[in-house]
């Protein structure tokens, strides 16, 4: 099988890793990858907006499977695009059509799709920026903290939580006002919910539901979850306090509640389903979705999958009966080494060095580039995921703080509290 995936960062490099395995893959092709996709695909430079140079690749390189790792092509309707060209005939795409990702690329409908599918989630109330006074005056009915979400993508800033009204007017009139573009021009306001968080995975046909491992992120950039939200310091997974009785909640009233949903609301849905989770006193309640795999989780829940991923997606793509995923005993932990500034504005080109940290570290590639003389150098804000499996968490978080002590580049900077609060 020959497979194309989009995307240039550290879970498409986790992703890419993973499909090489697989005895299914012939040739593997990614657009436009990075350095570490490099090692184990082949990167090519593709204009996502182009159909016909597009299908002209597809046809060339006899492409089986395209599988888009982020958001952003699905919302905007990548798969719809491909469909209407005609360059799906025989190829199997894994990603949802523009409908079904309105799931993550909009929070209003999240909510309302929630809601009219008795999927359990904060309650909520939604304004666009011209209601920004009726905004304020809501703010004054509910109790702090307080939640506002953008209504858009935001590369995972778009979430801003304040103790005082103060702040709250001042985080809406920054949204609304054009801070994160047109993502904050609607904003949701959601009642604060004290818990635990974490993330589960599952890829779906919209009829089966096949389980990834589950996984607790970071996001604020500061230890002890402080500062503002990143697009996530780091990851661990499994989650200790996911027992079978959660579990078995999570499946009942919140993935095959979503299936439901989306069987009955019409909207078709091949790809990933990532549900952002939050256990309170053993309810869980869903934050957020997402229609791919997350990131950083995706750096560690694809080392701990047993089984082979590609089969498992051609399968549901097939209406087969899907090949069944396991997880293995060991944990996984990754940290994620940003760059000065993120994430505000951050520097660029600064020269990596990777040396001497052995075969059980995996160095996962995200905002890496080669400069003019073939140095590999930062060009993001997140910059690399350090992975290590282990028997137990402990094991997996000193192999990789010892392996992060050997890896240079000018003003890193990464939480060295990744596995905490469980």
């Amino acid at each position: 099988m020959n497979i194309l995936l989009i995307g240039s960062g550290g879970r498409e490099h986790a992703m890419a890793m993973k499909m090489a395995e697989s005895t299914l893959c012939d040739r593997l092709y990614c657009s436009p990858g990075n350095p570490g996709t490099d090692e184990c695909a082949e990167n090519v430079p593709l204009d996502l907006g182009d159909m016909e140079a597009l299908g002209r690749f597809l046809e060339e390189n006899a492409i089986d499977l395209i599988v888009s790792g982020p958001e952003q092509p699905l919302v905007d309707g990548l798969h719809d695009r491909l469909l209407e060209s005609g360059a799906l005939d025989g190829r199997c795409f894994f990603g949802p059509e523009q409908a079904g990702a309105q799931l993550e690329g909009s929070k209003d409908f999240a909510k309302e799709f929630m809601v009219r599918n008795q999927i359990p989630t904060a309650a909520y109330r939604s304004f666009h920026a011209t209601e920004k006074q009726q905004a304020k005056e809501y703010l004054q009915e509910v109790a702090p903290p307080f939640v506002l979400k953008a209504d858009g993508l935001a590369a995972g800033k778009g979430v801003i939580i304040t103790e005082t009204i103060e702040e709250a007017e001042q985080a809406l009139d920054e949204l609304m006002g054009g801070a994160l573009g047109d993502a904050g021009k609607t904003v949701v306001i959601e009642a604060f919910l004290k818990g635990r968080e974490f993330s589960v995975f599952v890829m779906t046909n919209g009829e089966d539901a096949v389980w990834l491992p589950a996984a607790k992120d970071y996001k604020r950039i500061g230890e002890g979850d402080v500062g503002p939200n990143t697009g996530g310091m780091g990851s661990i997974s499994p989650v200790p306090f996911l027992d079978e009785t959660l579990r078995s909640k999570v499946d009942e009233r919140i993935v095959q509640r979503t299936l439901k949903g989306l069987k009955k609301e019409n909207l078709p849905f091949l790809g990933f389903l990532f549900f952002g989770l939050i256990e309170v006193e053993g309810e869980p309640f869903v934050i957020e979705y997402n229609v791919r795999l997350g990131d950083p989780e995706t750096q560690s829940i694809l080392p701990r999958t047993e089984g082979d991923l590609l089969a498992a997606m051609w399968d549901l793509a097939h209406g087969n009966a899907p090949s069944a995923l396991g997880e293995k005993e060991e944990h996984s932990a990754s940290v994620i080494l940003a760059s000065k500034g993120y994430p505000g504005s951050y520097t660029k080109g600064e020269p990596i060095s990777l040396n001497g940290l052995g075969s059980h570290i995996r160095v996962i590639h995200a905002g890496t580039a080669h400069d003019g003389s073939g140095r590999l150098v930062t060009s993001g804000g997140r910059v690399l995921a350090v992975n290590a499996l282990g028997g137990r968490l402990s094991d997996c978080l000193e192999n990789v703080y010892a392996a992060i002590g050997k890896i240079e580049f000018d003003g890193m900077q990464y939480r060295r509290d990744i596995g905490s609060g469980l």
